[in-house]
């Protein structure tokens, strides 16, 4: 899988969810995920009044720093693989604050599938 092609699947996994748990989400969090391996390369997460923005670009006013692969990265946003477990068992590598890490994995789990059907 590209670079490309993992950004386009994460957001298509995150912007298919239902969202409206982020609408009173009072907090500030930017994770930049660098993807290593095949896809190489970095994006960002931000979480900001509410909405959730996906960018190809490095975020380097960030909270945390996820290191991973592609793959792995993918599974822990559709949730068939949880954060603290792929950081547990080595698949994930994280830098700067866990708190927020853990905060963001918390996110991520507490966002639902939306009833929307994909086009």
């Amino acid at each position: 899988m590209t670079y490309e092609e993992i950004v386009a699947k994460v957001r298509d996994i995150i912007y298919d969810n239902d969202l409206s748990v982020l609408k009173d989400y009072p907090n500030h969090i930017a994770v930049q995920v660098n993807i290593t391996g095949e896809g190489e390369g970095a994006f960002y997460i931000e979480l900001k009044d509410g909405e959730v923005y996906i960018e190809p670009y490095e975020y380097y006013d960030r909270d945390c720093k996820f290191i991973v692969s592609g793959e792995n990265f993918i599974k822990i946003c559709d949730g068939s693989l949880g954060a603290v477990k792929a950081f547990t068992v080595g698949k994930l590598k994280i830098e700067g604050s866990i708190d927020k890490a853990l905060e963001f994995s918390k996110i991520v789990e507490s966002v639902k599938p939306s009833s929307k059907k994909k086009k």
